[in-house]
């Protein structure tokens, strides 16, 4: 297992789409396990494939605290069914916008679609903090990134100060 570099704000690899996973297999296996090690070594609770420079619809998660037992969760090829009419709003930040945090709104709850680690299928609600969390990494496979759904004053402010910085070398 490996620890990842994890791609910032403004790379272009962050904005594009993901290709399907064909199989789930050892190498698969091996990448999961590295960007399980890569989110919990960031400190983050949730990474998705594109954050590494990997262009697969794969995405890991696990939202428990310090103090709690790890709760990992694996999707590859993760598709969002239905999501639910009712809102929420949590404060999001991302690996690949270090430093950085806003008050996004989304649905309080989704049912998803998702191949396992051991490559069977799976459906799941999720609700809360899950729910948050598998929008915002979906999101990524899609080259979406949170700072979408801001204003765009405020959204090309972070792209500013990100892109100033790389330049500068501070990224």
């Amino acid at each position: 297992m490996a620890i990842r570099p994890i791609l910032t704000l403004p790379d272009p690899v962050l904005r594009k789409t993901a290709k399907p996973v064909e199989r789930v297999d050892a190498d698969l296996r091996r990448l999961m396990d590295d960007m399980l090690l890569t989110m919990y070594d960031a400190p983050g609770i949730g990474l998705a494939a594109p954050q590494i420079g990997v262009l697969r619809r794969l995405i890991v998660m696990d939202p428990a605290k310090d103090d709690e037992p790890k709760t990992p969760l694996v999707m590859v090829n993760p598709e969002i069914l239905d999501r639910s009419d009712e809102m929420r709003t949590h404060e999001e930040g991302c690996l690949s916008i270090p430093d950085f945090t806003a008050e996004i709104e989304r649905p309080a709850k989704t049912r998803v679609a998702y191949i396992d680690r051991e490559g069977k299928k799976q459906e799941a609600e999720f609700e809360g903090i899950w729910s948050t969390l598998v929008q915002h990494e979906i999101d990524h496979l899609n080259g979406v990134l949170f700072i979408d759904y801001l204003s765009r004053l405020k959204r090309d402010m972070v792209v500013r100060k990100f892109t100033k910085q790389k330049r500068a070398g501070a990224l």
